[in-house]
């Protein structure tokens, strides 16, 4: 593999692609079939897709379980089979209902969804039953009871609010754990109202410390875009800087004596070329193999 072929890569995903059509994508406009992505975005959904190239694909393990931030609208009034805007629809809250949802009551309910919460996540979400997707079940006419998980929602902020008479739509910016489901919290939020909800917009910003600033559009991919593994491990783990000889042991799988390191797992072991070597346990100043990067294909 050609080193413009390997790094880490940042799209801004359009509404209508699904995350899949994305690393198609990108695989042919690097010629090259190792291209993954860490976090799905559903075809509805628009913005930050992490993708790896190459050896740079194994970070992509540790990109999955960071932080998360949406932009969102939320629709009360309606509820849908999906959750959002793809559904059919069952059922609209009459008017009087909607007028009872005061400033005061969609804020309490808002706070009921912050924090640490028990959340059930939507049943078309790519959670697998028994091997399958929930959604490929529930396509095929099944009935999909999925278990409530622990998620935190760290921030729920409003942004703005549209009163309609069918409906009221919710602006909002959402700051989440790994594994929450913002379809989720429209139905929740929703029928805690009695009024029902559901997703009409999302937009995912950030994943832990990278965001949308730096994502390409997916017709803009090009080798030159491909962000440098050790740049994004460094912002991510902390880092071990190795001399050539260290680097060679790492590769070979040899453990490291590292006696002026702190204790810590994983570190990124970054060679004085500014190349990821490896990415590291240290314990009492011994550092040891967890991942390696190979730097033939980096060359």
């Amino acid at each position: 593999m050609d080193a413009v072929t390997a790094g880490m890569l940042f799209v801004d995903k359009p509404q209508g692609l699904t995350s899949h059509d994305v690393v198609a994508r990108a695989r042919r406009a690097l010629d090259t079939r190792k291209v993954g992505h860490a976090g799905t975005l559903d075809p509805m959904a628009t913005g930050l897709l992490t993708l790896g190239v190459g050896p740079a694909t194994r970070l992509l393990t540790y990109l999955v379980g960071l932080d998360k931030t949406y932009e969102t609208t939320l629709r009360l009034g309606v509820a849908t089979t999906t959750d959002d805007a793809e559904g059919e629809r069952l059922g609209t809250a009459d008017p009087a209902a909607l007028e009872a949802v005061t400033q005061e009551r969609l804020e309490r309910g808002i706070r009921s969804l912050t924090g640490e919460i028990e959340q059930v996540p939507s049943a078309v979400s790519a959670i697998k039953v028994d091997g399958r997707r929930a959604y490929d079940r529930v396509r095929a006419g099944e009935e999909v009871e999925l278990a409530a998980r622990r998620v935190t929602v760290s921030a729920f902020e409003v942004l703005a609010v549209r009163r309609q008479v069918d409906g009221i739509e919710v602006d909002a910016r959402i700051d989440c754990s790994s594994g929450t489901y913002i379809r989720a919290l429209a139905r929740d939020l929703g029928a805690d109202l009695g009024v029902g909800g559901h997703l009409t917009a999302l937009r995912r910003t950030r994943v832990g410390p990278f965001d949308t600033s730096r994502a390409v559009a997916v017709d803009d991919i090009t080798p030159e875009v491909l962000v440098p593994p050790a740049e994004v491990a460094a912002q991510l783990f902390p880092v071990l800087s190795v001399n050539g000889d260290q680097a060679r042991d790492l590769g070979h799988g040899k453990t490291l004596a590292v006696p002026d390191a702190p204790d810590a797992e994983p570190m990124a072991a970054v060679d004085a070329r500014g190349r990821l070597i490896a990415l590291v346990a240290v314990r009492a100043g011994i550092g040891r193999t967890l991942v390696g990067f190979p730097q033939e294909a980096a060359e």
